[in-house]
């Protein structure tokens, strides 16, 4: 394509050179990815700023730059406003407004999102859909499998996922969207169908000023559901009506919304709900029928999360024995809830409940069936909310009957002070708990205390390989180093 009709989409630009003959083979903003005729587009990070990496790309072999100040370079600069605003409208017109053709659904919510994505990848691909899904854990197209960096890729790993995600034939995407994505613009360009709403609760303080300017950023994916209806691409805001952040919501949307309940009124509903050990069943009402669910996964949480998928599908005109195949034939989500079994005669669950509201759940599920003992493995992220730590900590100890506080990922932060804020508070006798700062120590200790029919819950870090120290990553995978113990210890 060809840099005057790339930048037909920017309303207002400067360049002081002719730009009509400059073909432009790649869009990047990292100058070590440039290529021979790349655009590169400088972006003003956290700890970098793409205008101190021009050189690098043009060495590389960019043939224009897009920047927010003149600098000197021997290729044509292109001077914009904001870079990342530009980027998210460059590539999508680059790779051709790629989610006009796919059909997009958005999860957000503090907990579920990843679970809700994964009961609909399921769903759609009993409908004979093919599905591409981008999370929390890794994007998917198809049985294909990519790692990814951040819950939300930027704008422009987006565009080119939507394009590779149509050139691979896939008929549905599902993309988790975090309140960080949608805060920062790295959503703009996408034309959503769906957005789902699973819930609020405390988390992301230490990027938002408080539990209302989150939810104004997580509010942002039904008002961008936009303001017109098309016939043949109608559009859904799918909300909890449990959750009393779905008031603002509603009033957040121009598009038709659909709630789910467990408790009130909605469009869809779970009645007559039975929990045990072995899974969950309920009455699924919709508005197009009624149908028993069967269903392996645990907890009334998980309920929720089916109610939100379920509700999504309806708006997507998903047969309900399609979504009752699907709901009764899934086993578990990596990371959620995820039993560690060695044949030993007491449960290890690894979960990755790492907010105030997401610990409780899945304690309060393990409670109605506990038989004996509860342990609970926990600590908090370092360079992250600090209020939710002594939150976390009263949870466990109110729920289990002995916490091993311990470090999850400390970053830059001391993982003692992390545990300091996390106890300094507790009211109770220390004979409840333990600090145990290795976790690999910690998840050791829990194992080898147990005994028959207690449980074990290793909860913070579910589906993650590694454990971050400072800016390193080291492997490092709760439920291999449980697994390890159990067998260390013997049945």
């Amino acid at each position: 394509m060809r840099l005057d009709e790339l930048l037909e989409e920017i309303p207002f630009y400067n360049v002081d050179v002719s730009i009509k003959d400059i073909e432009i083979a790649s869009v990047d903003m990292d100058s070590r990815k440039v290529i021979p005729n790349s655009l590169f587009v400088c972006i003003s990070g956290y700890t970098q700023d793409g205008h101190d990496y021009v050189e690098q790309a043009v060495a590389n072999g960019a043939s224009a730059i897009v920047a927010e100040r003149p600098i000197k370079a021997n290729v044509p600069v292109v001077v914009v406003s904001d870079t990342a605003r530009v980027l998210a409208m460059l590539a999508d017109r680059f790779y051709g407004y790629p989610t006009k053709a796919l059909p997009l659904i958005g999860v957000t919510g503090t907990n579920g999102k990843t679970t809700v994505t994964y009961l609909l990848e399921t769903i759609f691909n009993k409908d004979q859909k093919k599905t591409g899904v981008i999370g929390t854990i890794q994007m998917k197209i198809g049985d294909d499998t990519f790692p990814v960096n951040n819950t939300t890729p930027d704008s422009l790993n987006l565009q080119r996922s939507f394009r590779h995600m149509l050139e691979h034939d896939v008929e549905q995407a599902i993309m988790e969207v975090s309140s960080h994505a949608l805060d920062m613009g790295r959503v703009y360009g996408c034309d959503f169908d769906v957005a789902i709403f699973t819930n609020l609760s405390q988390d992301h303080l230490d990027y938002h000023k408080d539990i209302d300017d989150y939810l104004r950023a997580k509010s942002l994916l039904f008002s961008q559901l936009g303001n017109t209806y098309a016939k043949h691409q109608p559009k859904f805001a799918v909300l909890n009506e449990d959750d009393p952040a779905s008031t603002v919501l509603k009033r957040s949307t121009a598009q038709p919304v659909l709630t789910y309940s467990c408790k009130k009124d909605a469009d869809v509903m779970a009645t007559d709900i039975k929990l045990d050990a072995g899974g969950t069943t309920f009455t699924l009402v919709t508005p197009i029928g009624s149908i028993s669910i069967n269903s392996k996964l645990i907890g009334m949480f998980n309920v929720y999360n089916m109610l939100a998928a379920s509700t999504a599908a309806i708006a997507k005109q998903v047969p309900l024995a399609t979504i009752k195949e699907a709901l009764d034939s899934i086993t578990g989500v990596n990371g959620r809830f995820e039993p560690v079994d060695e044949k030993q005669n007491y449960a290890v669950i690894v979960d990755y409940a790492h907010t105030p509201d997401s610990l409780e759940n899945v304690l309060q599920t393990i409670k109605e069936f506990a038989e004996r003992k509860v342990y609970v493995v926990v600590g908090c992220g370092g360079d992250r909310d600090r209020t939710k730590r002594p939150l976390m900590a009263g949870i466990a100890l109110q729920y289990a009957d002995r916490a091993i506080f311990t470090s999850d990922n400390p970053r830059t932060e001391d993982p003692a002070k992390i545990l300091d804020d996390m106890t300094k508070g507790l009211s109770v006798s220390k004979d409840n708990y333990e600090i145990i700062s290795d976790r690999k120590e910690a998840i050791q200790f829990a194992v080898e205390q147990a005994e028959e029919n207690d449980i074990i819950l290793i909860a913070g870090k579910g589906h993650e390989t590694y454990q971050q120290i400072g800016h390193v990553k080291h492997d490092f995978d709760d439920r291999e180093v449980a697994r390890n113990a159990i067998r260390k210890k013997g049945i």
